[in-house]
């Protein structure tokens, strides 16, 4: 009986802890075999001056969003993060994330380490990356890494639980449309293009749209925790004419490392709400 509850605990334990496939390492990245932050936490300061320190620092603010109350999340990008989100299937990973927390007195950035390493997969280029976090620990002195953490090599191939989506497995939404910028324009016809946080070229047939998600489905970062509100506002990828976005269980899951399967099982219905409310616009 004994040996039979083991089993079973173990069948559990495999089922219900995070699980990844190992991306192939590279020599000289020092981020291998290491755990690296999802986000990088700094001193509080107004929205002003962090978009003053982007700028300063080469970055180009995309847009301001405020995804929780006393909270904004400032969207930022820069040539090499638009150069390597133009390639096939990478579009997600054109921007970065600032949230300016008055609330509680911080600022939250999201890691291009991490990102980068989730979202450009077997295109990852290190030395991108690591710009991009350089860039950032030189304009905001003393950041520190975040509570959220994840295997530096398991992240390209991310994946929460049995049962729970991989990157590759993202939500399409709608038919095809002949050009991408005929998917653009049926999306911005939708609502008048209220809904439309911001649009961001990145080639001929990439775009990136950041999309406002209804107000009862974007509460859930109250719920399972506004220290990483910088996941909203939502993006959509539209490539080669088809939209796509981030399948929600995975976006969600890889934003919030630290979340468990009874944080997700209070959220249940949220994904679900999160792919209706994009599709609408592509209908």
């Amino acid at each position: 009986m004994r040996k039979l509850l083991t089993f079973l605990a173990s069948i559990a334990v495999l089922s219900f802890t995070a699980c990844s496939s190992t991306a192939p390492q590279v020599a000289n990245d020092p981020y291998n075999g290491k755990e690296v932050a999802t986000y990088l936490i700094g001193a509080e300061m107004s929205v002003a001056d962090a978009k003053a320190k982007l700028t300063t620092a080469g970055f180009e603010v995309v847009a301001e969003y405020e995804p929780v109350k006393k909270g904004t999340t400032i969207v930022f990008t820069n040539e090499a993060l638009k150069a390597e989100a133009a390639k096939p299937g990478r579009g997600y990973a054109a921007v970065l994330r600032l949230f300016v927390d008055k609330q509680e007195k911080m600022i939250s950035i999201t890691n291009p380490v991490y990102f980068g390493k989730a979202f450009m997969q077997a295109d990852y280029n290190f030395e991108v990356y690591a710009a991009q976090l350089a860039s950032l620990n030189a304009a905001f002195p003393g950041l520190t890494e975040s509570a959220d953490k994840y295997a530096y090599n398991e992240l390209a191939g991310y994946h929460f639980m049995v049962g729970m989506p991989y990157f590759e497995e993202p939500d399409v939404l709608g038919t095809a449309s002949a050009t991408t910028a005929e998917a653009v324009a049926k999306a911005k016809a939708y609502k008048k293009g209220k809904e439309i946080i911001f649009e961001l070229k990145l080639s001929d047939n990439s775009t990136l749209l950041g999309y406002e998600l209804g107000k009862r489905t974007k509460k859930f970062v109250n719920k399972i925790g506004r220290q990483n509100a910088a996941i909203l506002p939502w993006v959509i990828s539209i490539e080669n004419g088809q939209a796509k976005a981030l399948n929600a269980k995975y976006y969600i899951a890889i934003s919030y490392p630290l979340l468990d399967m009874g944080g997700f099982m209070g959220i249940a219905t949220v994904p679900g709400a999160i792919t209706k409310d994009l599709e609408k616009a592509f209908k």
